[in-house]
């Protein structure tokens, strides 16, 4: 009996070790902060952005709406609407470099986001 729980406990903690003695484990990844602001705050950003990024999707191309209205007035782009688009708004203007902004942040928390089935982004050299 003491050796199934002893087994359980080692095969149940596996991953922990691996990732602890392969040096797999990711340190918090440290974000860029960029200039200006976004279009909502960063709380905000931080737990929404995949479903803001989700409704955009779905009203630029089903609505073909692009004009995005910040739940706040203080986030308008120098007092205009922001255009709904994740290469446009995100990535050309606030966080230009997806690998350390984008794949860190999704590597830390172990997810896969489909965007990047449709959104080719091309590093530069």
């Amino acid at each position: 009996m003491l050796l199934g729980i002893i087994a359980f406990l080692v095969l149940f903690t596996l991953p922990i070790w691996y990732s602890q003695i392969t040096g797999d484990a990711d340190a918090e990844p440290v974000r860029e902060k960029p200039e200006g602001h976004c279009v909502e705050s960063a709380d905000y950003m931080r737990a929404n952005h995949m479903d803001l990024l989700d409704t955009w999707r779905n009203e630029v191309v089903r609505g073909a709406d692009r004009a995005y209205y910040p739940s706040d007035k203080q986030y308008l782009n120098d007092g205009e609407p922001w255009d709904k688009s994740l290469t446009d708004t995100c990535l050309e203007q606030c966080h230009t470099n997806k690998s350390d902004f984008c794949d860190a942040c999704h590597s830390y928390v172990d997810v896969r986001p489909d965007c990047w089935d449709c959104h080719n982004i091309v590093e530069g050299d």
